[in-house]
C-alpha cells in the first residue's frame, strides 16, 4: 500500500490531495455509519469489531471519484482507485479503535468546532444551521446520528495528534540541520535562520508523518483484519 500510494502521489497528485484531505473531514458527509450494527455478510472490511460496510465503500469512492475528475485528475485503473479508497477506510478504523485504547474522549465543544468548521455547512464563511439541516436531510442523516459519527472522526484525529506530538527532533538531528543550512559568508543572516528554520520545520514533519506511518502499521499487526475484495 505504501508503494501504490508513492506512485500515486507521483503519477496522481490531485488523488492523494483528494484522498487524504476529503476522508479527513469532508468525506463523511456522504459516508455510512462506521459500520456499526451491519451485517456481516454486508462488509467490504472487518477492521477489529468495526466494518466497512459496502455502502460506506460505494459512497466513499462516487464522492472521492467525482471529486478526483472535478479536479482534473487523469484517468486511473479503477481497481487502483477502488485499493487506495477501501485502505483508508481501513485505515480510519484502525485508528478510532487506537483512540479507544489510549482512553481518549471527545468534549461537546470539539464536536462543535469541528462542525461548524466543514466548508459545505458555510455559508458566506459562517456556519448555517438551516444550511446543516438541509444538507444533512438530503444525505439521509439525522443530526444526531451524523453527530455522532464526527465524534469518532475526532477520536481518530486525536489519535493520530498525540502520536505526532511524541516526536521531536534529537539534538543530532537539528545539528545535521543546521550543517546542512551552512551559509557563506556576505549572505543575509535574517534570511539564513528563516531558511534553517525551515529546514528543522520540514526535518520534524518528515520525522512525524513516519512516526504516523509506523504507528499505524504497528495497529495493523495487532487488529485483524480482513478485506473482502471480490465485493468491491
Amino acid at each position: 500500500m505504501i508503494k501504490l500510494m508513492r506512485n500515486a502521489a507521483h503519477d496522481y497528485p490531485w488523488l492523494l490531495k483528494s484522498i487524504m484531505g476529503i476522508l479527513a473531514v469532508a468525506f463523511v458527509i456522504t459516508m455510512g455509519w462506521w459500520g456499526f450494527g451491519e451485517q456481516p455478510g454486508n462488509a467490504v472490511a472487518n477492521v477489529g469489531d468495526l466494518t466497512v460496510s459496502r455502502d460506506d465503500f460505494r459512497r466513499a469512492y462516487e464522492f472521492l471519484y467525482r471529486s478526483y475528475k472535478e479536479k482534473g485528475g487523469a484517468d486511473l485503473k479503477d481497481e487502483t482507485f477502488k485499493a487506495l479508497v477501501v485502505d483508508q477506510l481501513v485505515d480510519s478504523r484502525l485508528w478510532v479503535l487506537a483512540a479507544q485504547e489510549m482512553g481518549i474522549t471527545v468534549s461537546d465543544t470539539d464536536l462543535r468546532n469541528l462542525i461548524i468548521e466543514i466548508p459545505d455547512f458555510q455559508k458566506n464563511g459562517v456556519f448555517d444551521p438551516e444550511l446543516y439541516q438541509r444538507l444533512l436531510a438530503v444525505n439521509h442523516w439525522t443530526p444526531a446520528a451524523f453527530e455522532a459519527m464526527q465524534m469518532q472522526e475526532i477520536l481518530a484525529r486525536k489519535a493520530r495528534m498525540i502520536v505526532r506530538d511524541a516526536v521531536a527532533l534529537t539534538p543530532l538531528e537539528i545539528a545535521e540541520g543546521q550543517t546542512l543550512m551552512m551559509r557563506p559568508q556576505g549572505s543575509d543572516p535574517t534570511k539564513a535562520i528563516v531558511a534553517e528554520d525551515r529546514v528543522l520545520q520540514d526535518m520534524l514533519l518528515q520525522k512525524q508523518l513516519r512516526a504516523i506511518q509506523a504507528y499505524q502499521e504497528s495497529l495493523k499487526t495487532k487488529i485483524a483484519i480482513k478485506i473482502h475484495r471480490e465485493l468491491l
